[in-house]
Protein backbone atom coordinates (compact mmCIF):
# COMPACT_ATOMS: atom_id res chain seq x y z
CA UNK A 1 0.00 0.00 0.00
CA UNK A 2 1.00 3.81 -0.70
CA UNK A 3 0.61 6.36 1.53
CA UNK A 4 -0.38 9.53 -0.09
CA UNK A 5 2.50 12.32 0.12
CA UNK A 6 1.77 15.00 2.60
CA UNK A 7 2.88 18.52 1.29
CA UNK A 8 3.02 21.14 3.70
CA UNK A 9 2.00 24.95 2.84
CA UNK A 10 5.31 26.49 3.72
CA UNK A 11 7.97 23.26 3.88
CA UNK A 12 10.90 24.19 2.40
CA UNK A 13 12.21 22.79 -0.62
CA UNK A 14 15.28 20.37 0.61
CA UNK A 15 18.75 21.92 -1.28
CA UNK A 16 20.74 19.44 -3.21
CA UNK A 17 23.90 20.16 -4.54
CA UNK A 18 24.40 18.48 -7.87
CA UNK A 19 28.01 16.37 -7.57
CA UNK A 20 29.37 15.36 -10.71
CA UNK A 21 30.43 11.73 -11.52
CA UNK A 22 34.41 12.78 -12.01
CA UNK A 23 34.12 14.97 -8.38
CA UNK A 24 37.51 12.98 -7.50
CA UNK A 25 39.52 13.81 -10.41
CA UNK A 26 39.70 17.68 -9.24
CA UNK A 27 42.11 16.85 -6.61
CA UNK A 28 45.79 14.67 -6.42
CA UNK A 29 44.91 13.39 -3.09
CA UNK A 30 41.34 11.93 -4.17
CA UNK A 31 42.87 10.32 -7.44
CA UNK A 32 45.56 9.11 -5.29
CA UNK A 33 43.33 7.38 -2.96
CA UNK A 34 40.94 6.21 -6.02
CA UNK A 35 43.62 4.92 -7.57
CA UNK A 36 45.10 3.03 -4.46
CA UNK A 37 41.48 1.41 -3.90
CA UNK A 38 41.44 0.47 -7.48
CA UNK A 39 44.61 -1.42 -7.37
CA UNK A 40 42.41 -4.35 -5.08
CA UNK A 41 41.17 -5.16 -8.94
CA UNK A 42 44.52 -6.34 -9.80
CA UNK A 43 45.52 -7.79 -6.39
CA UNK A 44 41.86 -10.16 -7.46
CA UNK A 45 43.14 -10.76 -10.49
CA UNK A 46 46.39 -12.14 -9.16
CA UNK A 47 44.77 -14.45 -6.61
CA UNK A 48 42.54 -15.68 -9.67
CA UNK A 49 45.10 -16.08 -11.65
CA UNK A 50 46.89 -18.17 -8.79
CA UNK A 51 43.79 -20.53 -8.25
CA UNK A 52 43.86 -21.04 -11.86
CA UNK A 53 47.26 -22.34 -11.76
CA UNK A 54 46.74 -24.72 -8.92
CA UNK A 55 43.37 -25.93 -10.50
CA UNK A 56 45.55 -26.80 -13.94
CA UNK A 57 48.14 -28.45 -11.49
CA UNK A 58 45.88 -30.90 -10.74
CA UNK A 59 44.47 -31.74 -14.29
CA UNK A 60 48.14 -32.96 -15.73
CA UNK A 61 50.83 -31.81 -17.59
CA UNK A 62 48.59 -30.73 -20.21
CA UNK A 63 46.92 -28.71 -18.97
CA UNK A 64 49.95 -26.71 -17.00
CA UNK A 65 51.69 -26.43 -20.43
CA UNK A 66 48.50 -24.81 -22.04
CA UNK A 67 47.96 -22.88 -19.15
CA UNK A 68 52.09 -21.73 -19.70
CA UNK A 69 51.24 -21.31 -23.75
CA UNK A 70 48.63 -18.35 -22.54
CA UNK A 71 50.84 -16.68 -20.24
CA UNK A 72 53.24 -16.19 -22.83
CA UNK A 73 50.34 -14.49 -25.00
CA UNK A 74 50.52 -10.83 -25.47
CA UNK A 75 47.33 -10.21 -23.27
CA UNK A 76 48.25 -12.08 -20.76
CA UNK A 77 51.93 -10.36 -20.50
CA UNK A 78 50.10 -7.23 -20.69
CA UNK A 79 48.01 -7.69 -18.19
CA UNK A 80 50.56 -9.40 -15.91
CA UNK A 81 52.49 -6.38 -16.20
CA UNK A 82 49.59 -3.95 -15.57
CA UNK A 83 49.13 -5.84 -12.78
CA UNK A 84 52.48 -5.88 -11.12
CA UNK A 85 53.14 -1.97 -11.54
CA UNK A 86 49.15 -1.81 -9.54
CA UNK A 87 50.42 -4.03 -6.83
CA UNK A 88 53.33 -2.37 -6.62
CA UNK A 89 51.92 0.95 -6.41
CA UNK A 90 49.37 -0.77 -3.40
CA UNK A 91 52.16 -2.31 -1.78
CA UNK A 92 54.48 1.17 -1.58
CA UNK A 93 51.21 2.96 -0.68
CA UNK A 94 50.10 0.79 1.63
CA UNK A 95 53.97 0.89 3.64
CA UNK A 96 53.72 4.60 3.56
CA UNK A 97 50.22 4.71 5.36
CA UNK A 98 51.78 2.19 7.96
CA UNK A 99 52.67 4.76 10.54
CA UNK A 100 49.74 6.36 10.53
CA UNK A 101 47.91 3.53 11.64
CA UNK A 102 50.55 1.95 13.68
CA UNK A 103 52.08 3.94 16.52
CA UNK A 104 55.04 2.43 18.35
CA UNK A 105 56.17 3.07 21.92
CA UNK A 106 58.60 2.11 23.73
CA UNK A 107 58.44 3.37 27.08
CA UNK A 108 57.90 7.10 26.72
CA UNK A 109 59.49 6.83 23.52
CA UNK A 110 57.40 7.15 20.20
CA UNK A 111 59.25 5.35 16.81
CA UNK A 112 59.48 7.35 14.55
CA UNK A 113 57.37 7.18 11.40
CA UNK A 114 60.24 6.78 8.99
CA UNK A 115 61.82 3.70 11.02
CA UNK A 116 58.32 1.90 10.94
CA UNK A 117 57.93 2.43 7.26
CA UNK A 118 61.52 1.11 6.90
CA UNK A 119 60.95 -1.95 8.73
CA UNK A 120 58.28 -2.42 6.59
CA UNK A 121 60.44 -2.46 2.95
CA UNK A 122 63.30 -4.18 4.73
CA UNK A 123 60.59 -6.62 5.60
CA UNK A 124 59.43 -6.85 1.94
CA UNK A 125 63.13 -7.20 0.98
CA UNK A 126 64.38 -9.43 2.64
CA UNK A 127 60.83 -11.83 1.91
CA UNK A 128 61.04 -11.17 -1.79
CA UNK A 129 64.98 -11.99 -0.79
CA UNK A 130 64.33 -15.05 0.40
CA UNK A 131 61.08 -15.92 -2.07
CA UNK A 132 63.60 -15.22 -5.00
CA UNK A 133 66.42 -17.70 -3.76
CA UNK A 134 63.78 -20.20 -3.22
CA UNK A 135 62.77 -20.23 -7.17
CA UNK A 136 65.74 -20.17 -8.36
CA UNK A 137 67.66 -22.14 -6.44
CA UNK A 138 65.16 -25.41 -7.38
Amino acid sequence: MSHPTRYRKYHPKLYRTRMPIFWWVRKWTHIHFITRELTSVFVAFYAIELLFLLRTLTRGQEAYDAFLAWLQTPLALALNTIAFLMIAFHSITWFNLAPKALVIRVGELRIPPVAIAGMNYAGWAVFSAALAWLILSA
